[in-house]
């Protein structure tokens, strides 16, 4: 798991901390009044503090906390956000060894991790359990980001890429990329070539029709994380590569 994991257990510790509930004292005095109602260990305002922490952290680790975990506001404010906090303690306590246990300790792929064309454009979408919409927003931002780096807004998408990554010498207003230098050999022409029918694939397969077509439904979490990937391929690629004019 990409994030400070040392830091992370230690703030939802502290907050659940915060948010541990006590009886409200109720007594004057040497009268002894007996209450069932109960209060928060810290003051609200050290609470707010510390859950815009917690929140940034579960959203992290479990993106759809706020729809999945109940709320239940006649018992505290703070309920959703306390159970929340305590399942993801577990999660960074056995996550590892759940995974061990049942048998795939496979590597995952961190949507954070992703090149930043595409994550923070995605991000706010994929939160809020958008995740078709999300991916074709981040394949509009590494289309715009493309056009920016070669200074053109004649051509987008499929045909920006094409031009972009064919290996016709460059022309007045049509700039090349270049992933390596040409050395006139095979790896040079293949690498190009791969470049150029992935970034149609990625729009001719994965952006229109998300994009086009009504009423589809929703994608499922992890298809949509692996096509955001894709899309994090092209974007490292455009970010790397050498403009030549």
């Amino acid at each position: 798991m990409s994030i400070d994991i040392a830091w992370a257990r230690a703030e939802l510790d502290r907050f659940l901390e915060l948010t541990e509930l006590r009886p409200l004292d109720h007594s004057p005095g040497d009268v002894i009044v007996f209450s069932t109602r109960k209060i928060t260990r810290a003051a609200e305002k050290d609470i707010v503090a510390s859950a815009h922490v917690v929140e940034q952290i579960l959203d992290r680790m479990l993106p759809r906390w706020r729809d999945e975990v109940p709320r239940n506001d006649r018992v505290n404010r703070w309920y959703q956000h306390r159970e929340a906090a305590q399942r993801a303690v577990v999660v960074l306590d056995r996550d590892a060894e759940i995974r061990q246990r049942l048998g795939d300790d496979a590597p995952q792929v961190s949507a954070a991790a992703l090149h930043p064309w595409v994550w923070e454009r995605a991000r706010p979408l994929w939160q809020g359990g958008h995740f078709r919409e999300a991916v074709t927003a981040a394949a509009r931002k590494v289309n715009a980001e493309t056009q920016n780096k070669l200074g053109r807004k004649d051509v987008s998408e499929t045909n920006l890429f094409k031009q972009a990554f064919s290996q016709d010498l460059p022309k007045p207003g049509q700039p090349r990329l270049r992933l390596r230098e040409d050395d006139g050999g095979d790896t040079y022409r293949n690498v190009h070539r791969g470049a150029m029918a992935f970034a149609e694939g990625c729009y001719a397969a994965i952006r229109n029709p998300n994009s086009h077509e009504d009423e589809l439904p929703e994608l499922p979490e992890q298809e949509a994380l692996e096509q955001l990937a894709a899309f994090s391929v092209l974007a490292r690629w455009v970010d790397n590569a050498t403009v030549i004019t």
